[in-house]
């Protein structure tokens, strides 16, 4: 039986572990990928089962189970779209082969890629859900029926809008919670806040309309609109572009709160859609198992792909935005892309290897091998639905009228 006196020693090393194994824990539901589809994620046994879920997101698991299965899509949805974006990139997205860290140790520190998967996951848990709610799978919410009445454009609102607001609270719920029970007095969760509530900007701030047209012989006397969501490859070009022009930011104590505000006094003050991060990326050039980086041996390197910072936040003074800036070309960047990585420089492609490939087929054999070797696995994603096909309406084509996708 443990005396009070032990008990008042132990709960401070209780909270030390919980802060120390805070980092792992913000993105570690993307693990639910990883599951065979036909495990169950909803009920008290299966949620408590659930590797990677914080006590938090397990009591919603529990209370919210019929949500789960699009919880598990949207780490589908993360993974596919992440590896698209930095396909490119010596930091590809590469999954680690096991394990609920799915993106490996490099999401545990404070850096760019940390900010862009916080918001491309925040993103894809509220888009993911609104999906659900409007193909009827949740018993809770449905279309948006507040969109209603005339536009200033003419055309009567109605039809089912996807509820996004339904989605993106569930995003708060399920993903800001356990980094505002963390407190707000340190760095890393104000940055994750900061950069879910982007994703979930970069959703918002580019909503599209569908109409459908009525009248005799497609006159279109009257069209019926309805607001629908991005897809998912459009917010994913987005927060790529927020992701090159992100703000390095530290913790600042402002009379009695905390706040973050860029490291370089010469840079504007970061905007609500904009990425923050806390501490410089590594080069992930070489091999670093430890912390999943499986560097670029191997790797086909392309001379088209813009340097890894295309873009620099605006400074004061700056007349155009970030993303006007001049990218570097080829020729500043081989050093940093390619030999970083003992890369060789051939004419046309270049091979990031271990030793200079003599021909395009030794090469692709160098690649082959790494591939091999490599302790890092793309993922598969299982989903049927291509990230950026668009919903719509079955047996109706799709018009344009105005600038504004309508269904004939």
């Amino acid at each position: 039986m443990p005396t009070v006196s032990t008990v008042i020693l132990t709960a401070p090393l209780l909270l030390l572990l919980l802060w120390a194994t805070y980092p792992t824990m913000a993105t570690n539901w993307l693990s639910l990928a990883r599951l065979p589809r036909s495990r169950p994620l909803s009920g008290a046994a299966p949620c408590a089962r659930l590797r990677g879920l914080t006590p938090g997101q397990v009591g919603v698991c529990r209370a919210r189970g019929e949500v789960m299965e699009s919880v598990r899509r949207a780490a589908e949805m993360v993974i596919e779209e992440c590896q698209h974006q930095f396909r490119n990139r010596r930091w590809n997205c590469s999954t680690t082969p096991r394990g609920i860290n799915v993106f490996g140790r490099v999401m545990n520190q404070g850096t760019r890629e940390a900010a862009f998967v916080h918001a491309l996951s925040s993103a894809a848990l509220a888009m993911a859900v609104t999906r659900a709610c409007t193909r009827g799978e949740l018993e809770k919410c449905g279309c948006d029926r507040k969109v209603r009445g005339v536009s200033p454009e003419g055309f009567q609102w109605s039809g089912c809008s996807d509820n996004l607001s339904y989605g993106v609270a569930f995003s708060q719920t399920f993903v800001d919670e356990p980094e505002r029970a963390k407190g707000l007095s340190a760095g890393r969760p104000l940055m994750n806040l900061h950069n879910n509530e982007s994703g979930r900007k970069a959703i918002l701030h580019n909503m599209q309309v569908e109409c459908k047209c009525h009248g005799v012989s497609g006159s279109c006397e009257l069209r019926t609109c309805w607001k629908v969501m991005p897809p998912f490859r459009r917010v994913g070009i987005v927060l790529k572009e927020r992701f090159d022009g992100a703000t390095e930011v530290r913790l600042t104590r402002i009379g009695s709160r905390t706040a973050l505000l860029p490291r370089d006094p010469q840079v504007k003050p970061p905007a609500a859609r904009d990425l923050l991060y806390l501490a410089p990326s590594p080069d992930f050039c070489h091999l670093d198992p430890e912390n999943g980086i499986p560097g670029t041996a191997g790797r086909r390197c392309n001379g088209k792909v813009d340097h890894e910072d295309t873009s620099r936040p605006r400074r004061i003074g700056d007349s155009s935005s970030a993303d006007q800036q001049e990218p570097l070309g080829w020729h500043q960047t081989a050093a940093s892309w390619c030999a970083a990585g003992r890369g060789t420089e051939r004419a046309g492609p270049r091979w990031c290897s271990g030793a200079p490939a003599s021909s395009p087929g030794a090469a692709r054999s160098a690649v082959s091998s790494a591939r091999t070797r490599s302790p890092f696995t793309p993922a598969k994603s299982k989903r049927t639905e291509a990230p950026n096909q668009e919903r719509k309406s079955p047996n109706r084509p799709s018009v344009r009228i105005k600038g504004i996708t309508c269904q004939a």
